[in-house]
């Protein structure tokens, strides 16, 4: 075989690293892969962590002993989160978002690949040190945003449906309050059975949250399974919204003000240390 380039080969541990994150890879994986020497793959990646440290590129982590090796973190720089929660609000203050209820057109930002990753490369910095087993959602809205967690986490995603499907076996049934506080508004939320198992950390995300409704039912139905809520993450979340639950709340962007017969929209971005 003919003999690889370290310029070649460290494209290729770089690509393979970032795409599969919180996954081990061995030196001997890649020793096989390039027909080289443990010790040649070793100077690779302390030069690639060294280029991935210099510009905030995510972290790369040498796991010691017998089924150790090297892994890849998707966890953002401060710099880089406040650069895209920044653009996200000058997205979001638009008046042409706002929507009749006291709600803000997001689906085109939250379903952008690109800046759905970035959002999820926000939520798997901020949340990976309570180290969830699953990402959670409802239906449909949040799914592009909770994918990309999902992912930069390197843990599965699930899907909190409104309605059971005879394909997924049987699931677990809840209603929740949804929309307003007076309790007027019951929907039901469902979640296969086979989706969680007990003991599992869960990670909600979602994309807007008004009087965070949806949220507490997806809390609500992650208790019904005995698994426990480590996190919450939301897109963009109204000043009035007062989770009750007991967990890690982080919301992107504060909507502190919106009126539709005005025009008018006033959004806040998170800040983070410099």
């Amino acid at each position: 075989m003919e003999r690889v380039k370290r310029n070649v080969r460290m494209a290729i541990i770089s690509q393979q690293l970032t795409s599969t994150p919180n996954q081990i890879h061995t030196l001997n994986e890649f020793a096989l892969l390039f027909d080289a020497a443990k010790s040649t793959i070793s100077e690779d990646i302390s030069l690639l962590t060294e280029a991935f440290k210099q510009y905030g590129a995510g972290i790369i982590e040498t796991v010691p002993g017998a089924a150790g090796g090297v892994v890849y973190r998707a966890l953002s720089n401060n710099q880089s989160m406040q650069e895209t929660v920044d653009q996200l609000c000058a997205y979001l203050n638009e008046p042409d978002r706002i929507l009749p209820g006291g709600f803000l057109y997001t689906s085109d930002i939250s379903s952008d690949p690109q800046f759905a990753t970035r959002i999820g490369e926000i939520f798997a910095t901020r949340f990976a040190a309570q180290h969830p087993d699953i990402v959670l959602t409802m239906e449909t809205k949040g799914i592009p945003l909770a994918l990309m967690t999902a992912k930069q986490l390197g843990i599965p995603l699930v899907i909190a449906r409104r309605d059971s499907k005879a394909y997924e076996g049987s699931a677990v049934k809840i209603n929740y309050v949804a929309g307003r506080r007076d309790g007027t508004q019951v929907d039901t939320m469902t979640l296969e059975r086979r989706a969680i198992a007990a003991g599992q950390r869960i990670l909600i995300i979602d994309d807007f949250a008004k009087n965070g409704g949806t949220i507490t039912g997806m809390a609500e139905l992650a208790n019904e399974f005995e698994a426990t809520v480590i996190g919450v993450g939301v897109m963009v979340a109204a000043k009035e919204l007062d989770l009750r639950i007991n967990c890690d709340v982080c919301a992107l962007a504060c909507m502190h003000e919106l009126d539709y017969s005005r025009r008018i929209v006033a959004v806040e971005g998170l800040h983070f240390e410099s």
